[in-house]
């Protein structure tokens, strides 16, 4: 596995969120994750991110551990040497409104890996190409739709050149028009072998692209399945009830 996380708890207040969760994502696979809205699929997204610490269990990468309760001095140290290595990509965009598109691309791979400033600006100006905003380099993202913001929002994690890339619903806060322009990006770097861990509720998308589906409840993962089994024949009550809710 190049990322899993093993026995994770994780609890807010008093409120369990994670539950012992054991999931591995291995190389080139894109996973989806599905489930009723508080069920945990954000947070455990953010663990493996390395954006929250996990209460109990610990997060792997590459057969190193980068995430557990209170961390020794070297798995801060390991998680440190890692954390470019996972892009995120969240519900809201989270791109700075003061800075252009191409600066909000070129930064990070300027700050954290060191690129100079024309490799990574060559850099922007490619991946802006490949998301379809080759034209939009020198706009301010309150001048782009929600589905080019989140187009922008993919291309600068691109930018770090993960090895795994997470996205947390990044179609949510979208029309259905605008989705489909963001999907249709997310299927092309699934095709192209990217390893992926998507939380989403667009089920078309997990049936055409994921190599396997998590359904999770209750901060528990309740099924594991290829898309073609889970959707047709759930083994499990609870996902029984909530694709039957999909479909009324």
């Amino acid at each position: 596995m190049i990322l899993a996380a093993e026995a994770l708890t994780k609890a807010y207040g008093t409120n369990p969120v994670l539950n012992g969760v054991d999931v591995g994502l291995r190389e080139g696979e894109v996973v989806c994750v599905i489930g009723p809205s508080g069920s945990g699929k954000t947070t455990l997204l953010r663990c493996l991110a390395l954006l929250e610490e996990p209460q109990g269990g610990r997060i792997v990468m590459r057969d190193q551990i980068v995430g557990a309760p209170q961390p020794s001095a070297k798995i801060r140290q390991s998680a440190w040497g890692v954390r470019a290595d996972i892009g995120m990509v969240f519900q809201q965009f989270n791109l700075w409104p003061h800075m252009s598109v191409l600066a909000n691309i070129i930064e990070a791979p300027m700050r954290a890996r060191g690129v100079p400033r024309d490799k990574a600006v060559a850099q922007a100006e490619a991946l802006l190409a490949k998301v379809g905003l080759a034209d939009k380099r020198d706009v301010y993202p309150t001048r782009l739709s929600g589905g080019q913001q989140q187009r922008v929002a993919i291309a600068r994690a691109l930018a770090m050149r993960p090895a795994v890339l997470l996205f947390d619903e990044p179609t949510s806060a979208l029309d259905p028009e605008l989705r489909r322009e963001v999907l249709v990006v997310m299927q092309a770097l699934a095709e192209e072998g990217m390893t992926m861990m998507v939380v989403t509720h667009e089920m078309g998308f997990a049936r055409r692209v994921a190599d396997r589906i998590i359904f999770m409840d209750r901060g528990r993962i309740v099924e594991e399945a290829p898309p073609a089994r889970f959707f047709a024949t759930p083994s499990s009550e609870r996902a029984q009830r909530f694709l039957a809710q999909l479909e009324d």
